[in-house]
């Protein structure tokens, strides 16, 4: 690089480099170092020409590069050199749209240490303004409505900035200049209060009266950032009792939100590591342990021993916990099984009868988005529900690829789009159950294909033909080429690209159910292979679940399933089997033995439901992975021991043949066993089972390295555990951690393969 003389180059930077501060960021340093050129966003991110002495030159992109606004990251920084022009001055320009569209939007942010002094001064013009914000925090994700990110590609488009807004949003040494939500009392959006039937409630402050509904115990819909929460006092335990049967949500525990750190920390156990999550700028929900005499009623999180916590985000969820809460409950506002309620009228129906208020206000959400969940496994984040905070920022691949939309699982969708060397996962979409989620679906392709300027030639689905995502994909307009991909293959490729790693591995892929490449449900899967291909070197044995979907719903059933195939007629005298009535046992006996509508599963999961039926923890569950999670929890974590199983061959396949472990178990139990140590010692077994498995498969392929994924390696007991002994047995252990390890992340591993496959002509 030249040091003497006038030197012009010109700068492409792709990233989250948008409505972040950057222009102002750069128009600074320029200035500082006496240089004069300009820069402006375009619709690949930011495009710079700089021109000056080459020793000044160097220190600008030396501070480029180290001294980035606090939201801003870079992910390609192209330099060239250019002839110079001899300008006067270093200015920022309009935005250009004129290339593809490759820009990055940032998520939205919770509210800067700046924004919130000026909230709480009573001298500021923003003095208790639900919607004050900077280039450094607010709303960015669900307000876009298209890119360059300017004012008007925003929902903010409705909402004519005053003279002063106007001059801090047009001076570059103003913290607000080209912040596309600013606003104030003056010109912004303004809060309402609604009553049960919309009617609006005469309030000088709403918000205010807000905070004295939910003293009183009514239920409140607040519309926060990417959708409405509904919001009850957390120490109040008839209001939580009246959410749990309003939202028709037994027993499944509620998110709740505390005013900060401090008091976070008198309801949860808090390490390095939570804190640091709690505090980050995505603020998402953090699974923490509860502290004994938290306060909180024991209906936020029945028959668990962890909260799901979260810290304050917008400026309206700091003037709420002014109310000296302990905590508030702040769970996504729908009905189970629905999407989360987002626009007005909406709100007021499908809330109806749910909320007693609404505290809304007139901006507009463009794109619902929930709140994201969070846990900590090894002292690393795993996100467990990738949403608000994470969305919708790039995932890097390990190479480019052809633009594949794929649109994920039944439960707990997403959809992803890749362009080139990046993949796109959507906000988590909910549970594929009805028309509504479908819709969802459909609205998010839309968003993020225009978004991107993106019309993907290849469509990537499930293996299952019954599946919504599959059969949305099938109506897809003709020309797109469509990919099937099987669910536990997804699940390994998606923990490999979210690594950027490419080659062959070993994958332990565990969760509750998926459509197998024979017909049969898997979910206890040995596999081997890549991104293009893999092969199935192993399974758990496969064993009925009577009543086919009731099996998830009922875990007593699993239990009757796996002692019958264990014991035969000859079934041992345990409290589950006496817990189902003679009658109904009679038939699902029948149903085992003959295999009516009792499809045959190699699934990790039902065999968890199973055990915690037999152990007494649960024989029926009101949402997805709660006998395991409970399961989980009662670990005896001093207890070394396991229970006996096999590993057997068959064929090719590696079979893990449960029957000892199960009659270790059910002796156990008529002994009087401690559930705490069944628990742990069952867990133990997975995890030699898991070290055995992977031994043996080294010695077949010389593979090293082992990916962990699908959605029972939530369970941080067994994930911790299996990573330490299989890094004491020399193999690399790649987890997720960015990229949900349950079905969340799934549609980037289809992605992916499907890329994979076209690229290499396979199809």
């Amino acid at each position: 690089m030249e040091s003497r003389g006038m030197v012009r180059k010109r700068i492409i930077i792709e990233g989250i480099v948008q409505g972040v501060g950057f222009r102002p960021f750069v128009y600074r340093v320029a200035r500082e170092q006496g240089l004069t050129g300009w820069v402006l966003n375009d619709s690949r991110g930011v495009l710079i020409e700089v021109e000056g002495e080459g020793t000044a030159l160097n220190r600008f992109l030396d501070d480029l590069r180290e001294k980035l606004p606090p939201l801003a990251s870079i992910s390609r920084l192209d330099i060239m050199d250019i002839p110079p022009v001899g300008e006067n001055d270093f200015v920022i320009r309009a935005s250009s749209g004129e290339a593809s569209k490759t820009a990055q939007i940032s998520p939205d942010t919770f509210v800067c240490a700046d924004c919130l002094r000026e909230l709480f001064d009573p001298q500021d013009r923003r003095y208790r303004y639900p919607f004050i914000n900077c280039t450094n925090c607010g709303p960015r994700f669900t307000i876009v409505t298209d890119i360059p990110y300017d004012r008007p590609n925003t929902t903010m488009a409705g909402f004519p900035m005053c003279a002063p807004c106007r001059e801090e949003y047009d001076d570059p040494g103003n913290r607000r200049f080209h912040a596309q939500p600013n606003a104030c009392p003056a010109c912004g959006p303004r809060m309402t209060l609604l009553d049960a039937d919309g009617r609006e409630v005469a309030a000088t402050d709403p918000v205010a009266e807000g905070i004295r509904l939910l003293r009183a115990g009514r239920i409140v819909a607040v519309k926060g950032l990417g959708g409405f929460h509904l919001a009850v006092d957390a120490a109040n335990e008839s209001a939580v009792a009246d959410l749990r049967r309003r939202k028709e949500r037994d027993e499944k525990p509620f998110a709740i939100m505390a005013a900060d750190t401090a008091k976070a920390a008198a309801l949860a156990a808090i390490g390095p590591a939570e804190r640091q999550l709690l505090e980050g700028v995505e603020r998402p929900i953090v699974l923490l342990r509860q502290k004994k005499g938290h306060g909180l009623s024991p209906l936020v999180a029945p028959r668990n021993n962890f909260f799901g916590l979260m810290l304050p985000y917008t400026p309206l969820h700091h003037l709420l916990l002014e109310g000296n809460f302990e905590a508030l409950v702040m769970t996504s506002a729908n009905v189970s099984d629905e999407p989360i309620v987002y626009e007005d009228g909406e709100a007021l129906s499908r809330l109806h009868g749910i909320a007693d208020y609404y505290l809304t206000h007139n901006r507009r959400i463009h794109t619902r988005t929930d709140d994201s969940i969070v846990r900590v496994m090894a002292d690393r984040p795993v996100v467990l529900r990738r949403s608000r905070g994470y969305v919708p920022r790039g995932v890097f691949l390990p190479s480019e690829q052809p633009s594949v939309l794929a649109v994920g699982a039944e439960l707990k969708n997403a959809v992803c789009l890749t362009q080139g060397n990046r993949a796109y996962l959507s906000q988590h979409i909910g549970d594929l159950k009805n028309l509504e989620v479908l819709d969802s679906l459909a609205r998010n392709v839309e968003y993020f294909s225009a978004i991107l300027e993106l019309k993907p030639q290849i469509v990537a689905h499930d293996l299952h033909p019954d599946y919504l995502s599959t059969r949305y994909a099938e109506d897809l307009p003709g020309g797109m080429e469509r990919v099937s991909v099987q669910h536990h293959h997804a699940h390994l490729a998606s923990c490999l690209a979210e690594h950027r790693t490419t080659g062959e591995v070993i994958g332990i892929i565990f969760d509750g159910i998926g459509y197998g490449a024979d017909g049969h449900i898997w979910g206890g899967e040995f596999l081997v292979g890549g991104y293009a291909d893999c092969r199935r070197a192993g399974h758990f044995m496969n064993t009925p679940m009577p009543g086919g979907d009731a099996a998830t719903r009922e875990p007593y059933r699993m239990a009757l399933s796996y002692l019958h195939q264990a014991y035969g007629e000859d079934l041992p005298l345990l409290p589950v089997l006496g817990r189902i009535p003679a009658q109904d046992r009679k038939l699902l006996v029948q149903m085992i033995e003959k295999g009516i509508n009792a499809p045959l599963a190699s699934s990790c999961g039902r065999l968890f439901d199973a055990v915690a039926s037999m152990a007494g923890i649960r024989d029926r569950v009101n949402y997805e992975g709660q006998a395991a999670l409970e399961l989980e929890q009662a670990i005896d974590r001093e207890d070394g021991g396991c229970y006996p199983f096999f590993l057997i061959t068959e064929g090719e396949s590696l079979v893990f043949d449960h029957r000892p472990l199960v009659r270790a178990v059910a002796e156990a139990v008529q002994a009087g066993d401690p559930t705490g140590l069944i628990s742990a010692r069952f867990h133990n077994s997975l995890v030699e089972m898991i070290r055995q498995v992977c031994v043996n498969l080294r010695l077949e392929t010389r593979l090293e390295r082992v990916v962990l994924s699908g959605g029972v390696f939530q369970n941080r007991y067994l994930t911790e555990r299996s990573v330490r002994v299989l890094e004491g047995e020399g193999f690399k252990v790649l987890t997720h951690s960015l990229v949900p390890p349950n079905d969340g992340g799934l549609a980037l591993g289809q992605a992916v393969i499907a890329g994979h496959r076209v690229a290499m002509g396979m199809g």
